[in-house]
């Protein structure tokens, strides 16, 4: 790769846009697309190989125009925003991490969100609100709220629900998410916009202990982020 390719990458990495390098391989010709950015007049092909780079977040060879092309896509990191630093959270945030993702749990409350019950995690004791309105919330990241109070719980929805993340969801009985989303119509929201709030939170696998509860939501959020429809 040259050198103003590599650089164009790490810039893109560090604002977290998604980029998808091209390389001709008969030509060795390279060229740095954009997500969102069009390939160019009749390169509907190409254009369309890149979408599904990104996508499904995979590399493959596509035969365009009569010469094979290495797409391969580069997309932000993984983040999961956990609301709450409870006894699930201490269980999903070094799973979550396992898996790739770059974890932050806010709370509060610094009994809760301490060093000493989640090493090696990023912290934050800012309100949930605040944290996530100033944070680059995009198409790569998930939130989970699991303090089961709607002080920390809410904003921190309702923050999500503005943005354009993969997955939400939310720690609570049927009945307590009923009342949640009514707080959260009240707030502006329609029902199409809260039918993007995963809860009772995870895959009904019949988890139990905090380990297998956020089992659970991490198969949920692997299942929206590499089938979009779900």
């Amino acid at each position: 790769m040259k050198a103003d390719l590599l650089e164009q990458l790490l810039a893109a990495r560090a604002a977290r846009r998604p980029v998808v390098l091209a390389t001709w391989l008969e030509s060795a010709r390279q060229e740095l697309f954009c997500a969102n950015e069009d390939a160019g007049a009749g390169d509907a092909e190409l254009h369309a190989a890149l979408r599904e780079a990104i996508e499904r977040d995979a590399a493959r060879i596509h035969e365009l125009e009569g010469e094979p092309v290495f797409v391969q896509p580069f997309n932000p990191p993984l983040c999961l925003m956990i609301v709450g630093a409870v006894h699930i959270a201490q269980q999903l945030a070094p799973m979550a991490a396992s898996a790739g993702y770059e974890v932050l749990v806010i709370d509060p409350r610094g009994a809760f969100a301490s060093e000493a019950r989640f090493p090696d995690v990023s912290l934050s004791t800012k309100w949930p609100g605040e944290a996530l309105e100033s944070a680059e919330l995009d198409q790569r990241c998930a939130v989970v709220t699991l303090s089961h109070d709607p002080k920390l719980d809410d904003a921190a929805l309702a923050a999500a629900l503005a943005s354009g993340v993969f997955y939400i969801g939310a720690l609570g009985s049927r009945k307590t998410h009923a009342g949640r989303l009514e707080r959260l119509r009240a707030c502006g929201f329609d029902d199409d916009a809260l039918a993007r709030i995963h809860g009772p939170v995870g895959l009904d696998i019949g988890a139990r202990t905090p380990a297998e509860i956020a089992v659970s939501i991490l198969a949920q959020m692997t299942q929206c982020l590499r089938h979009s429809s779900v």
